[in-house]
């Protein structure tokens, strides 16, 4: 495998979230950050960001995955040495096919859970999910049009959404498609990971953080209080009229997901 993996220098602890659009990723990563005691966790390895994150965190290694695999966990791993990212099925695979391709975490032979353990120590696993498949189509639907993926003071919409089932509709074949990809990677590599209901984080969001924190047996100081999220939920008016209208005029949809 050569003699660069010897020579990373990686965080002693590491954790995936892994989820799909609109699950309330954002949310639970953003609570995670702020204790400043679990990483920084974010899409760090969606190909199309990762020149953004190396010019964020000055690494000169965006052309050499491996390396920046090695410089992006030290640059924003906590100073209790844990590293925590985001990931989304969608682009799953293209992620192992690019650690394999390094040939530094593994090759051909290797398998998935070896190769995700060989690039990042100790890795733990945290899966969340929304209950309610309606509205989180619903939220990805208004998210497409306004190009407005995390609603936070100051942000604005690009566009004024419009009720559409066709994509409504399309947005929960989608998410059943996308949750299928991680449940059979979890049974492909044997594993049980964490699981986070957005629902439940909404309704007890210090204590759902806590709960996650002490899975990954992370230890908060005392001085160190949970405050509210800075992600503010994009439910409102708007939504509860779609999500009347999709379930009065297309109810037989739902019943197929």
């Amino acid at each position: 495998m050569g003699g660069l993996f010897h020579k990373l220098r990686h965080p002693g602890r590491c954790y995936v979230v892994c989820a799909i659009p609109r699950s309330g990723s954002n949310l639970l990563t953003d609570g995670l950050h702020a204790t400043r005691r679990a990483g920084r966790p974010k899409q760090f390895f969606l190909r199309a960001s990762v020149a953004h994150f190396a010019a964020l965190h000055r690494l000169n290694s965006a052309g050499d995955f491996a390396a920046y695999i090695r410089d992006i966990t030290k640059a924003t791993a906590t100073s209790n040495e844990v590293f925590g990212f985001k990931l989304m099925s969608w682009y799953l695979d293209d992620f192992l096919g690019r650690l394999r391709e390094t040939r530094v975490f593994g090759g051909v032979g290797t398998s998935d859970l070896d190769l995700l353990q060989n690039a990042f120590p100790r890795l733990q696993f945290v899966h969340i999910v929304r209950k309610n498949k309606l509205r989180q189509a619903l939220s990805k639907a208004r998210a497409v049009q306004t190009n407005l993926w995390k609603v936070q003071n100051g942000k604005t919409t690009q566009a004024i959404p419009q009720f559409d089932a066709n994509l409504i509709e399309q947005c929960l074949k989608e998410s059943e498609q996308q949750e299928e990809i991680w449940e059979c990677f979890f049974q492909r590599v044997s594993v049980e990971p964490f699981r986070v209901e957005y629902e439940t984080l909404c309704a007890d969001y210090e204590g759902i953080i806590r709960t996650v924190l002490g899975f990954l047996k992370i230890s908060l100081p005392r001085r160190i209080r949970i405050g509210s999220p800075v992600t503010i939920k994009q439910s409102d008016q708007i939504s509860r009229a779609w999500e009347e209208r999709f379930l009065k005029e297309h109810s037989a949809v739902l019943a197929q997901i």
